[in-house]
């Protein structure tokens, strides 16, 4: 399999989505597929996207635009995970001194806080 997938795939894929729901979930712009010669695809992300589309609606009865800010407020997280894992390695890859005082810095601000 190529990680694409057509609509009837995604349905297939996914138990509980149906094919309103994805129809909805495009028109939102909560999920945005591929666009090709052959149609429109999904990616694996966009599958594990959907999923948990689909159990926001089933549990909480979530409509298109609090669907949207949830999927945003992820995505940042995600984002600001991905550039914590940079900062991260930049600081292992820093001098045990360095390391130290920044390490000092960030225990004293965390006690500033308290």
């Amino acid at each position: 399999m190529t990680g694409r997938y057509s609509e009837d795939q995604a349905i297939a894929a996914i138990a509980t989505l149906t094919r309103a729901q994805l129809v909805s979930f495009i028109e939102a712009e909560i999920i945005v597929p591929l666009h090709t010669e052959s149609g429109i695809v999904f990616r694996q992300v966009d599958l594990v996207r959907m999923e948990l589309l689909c159990e926001l609606t089933e549990h909480f009865s979530l409509n298109d635009d609090a669907l949207s800010i949830i999927i945003s407020l992820i995505d940042q997280l995600h984002s600001t995970r991905g550039e914590l894992d940079y900062i991260l390695q930049a600081i292992k890859d820093e001098p045990d001194d360095v390391r130290e005082r920044l390490g000092n810095a960030i225990l004293n601000m965390q006690k500033d806080e308290l």
